[in-house]
């Protein structure tokens, strides 16, 4: 059954979205995702996307009738907007020339009807990276992950093979000293094609394979 999305703004007040899930549980209804965040002392924003919703707008007037909500919108979901995702993380300039690669390939696949997105965290440190490469396996719809930097390696690899094992997740790390090396699927020497591979890898209208590469250093 087709998924929906729908952002409902309610009263902040302890139980309102126990009382709604609750709801939803008793409709059969099943959340794919959400996310909720306050909007001002007096009210939040819930967004959820949803499966097995038979009625919608039967559906959208029960939310509409709990006392607490303000309003409910529909939406498209947030993989058919942003669609896939792939994670630069690094050294600033690395970042950047990674970025440049994966958003100009990006946008030719774009074009032809894909959504993938680009996010971008430049840092520095062991920890605060080790850090940023596990958060990845809680973030939503991410295809890759680029590793950029000069140096990587200890608690950074330790994280790396943590997110691999338990995540889809396609890792792609520049050539640089360190354990990272020999812990991603493909390390590229050059930054700009770094990116450009990393969408190739995650594209559905591309024709490429990481598993499939006999040499996996370029």
């Amino acid at each position: 059954m087709k998924e929906i999305a729908i952002n409902i703004r309610a009263q902040n007040k302890p139980g309102v979205l126990r009382d709604i899930t609750d709801m939803m549980a008793r409709c059969g209804v099943n959340i794919t995702y959400t996310h909720l965040f306050m909007e001002d002392k007096d009210s939040a924003s819930i967004y959820m996307e949803l499966e097995d919703v038979r009625n919608v707008e039967r559906f959208v007037e029960q939310i509409k009738n709990f006392q607490e909500v303000l309003s409910v919108d529909m939406h498209r979901s947030m993989g058919e907007i942003y669609g896939k995702r792939i994670i630069i993380i690094g050294g600033g300039a690395q970042v950047a020339q990674v970025a440049l690669g994966a958003i100009t390939e990006a946008d030719r696949h774009n074009i032809r009807g894909e959504r993938i997105s680009i996010d971008t965290l430049p840092l520095v440190g062991e920890k605060e990276l080790a850090e940023a490469v596990l958060a990845v396996g809680r973030l939503p719809r991410v295809g890759a992950l680029v590793l950029a930097g000069s140096l990587m390696g200890g608690k950074i690899s330790d994280s790396i093979e943590k997110v691999k094992n338990e995540h889809n997740v396609a890792v792609i790390s520049l050539n640089m000293p360190g354990s990272v090396t020999s812990k991603a699927d493909l390390v590229v020497t050059d930054p700009v094609q770094a990116g450009v591979m990393a969408v190739m890898a995650i594209a559905d209208t591309a024709v490429f394979d990481i598993k499939r590469l006999r040499d996996l250093k370029f």
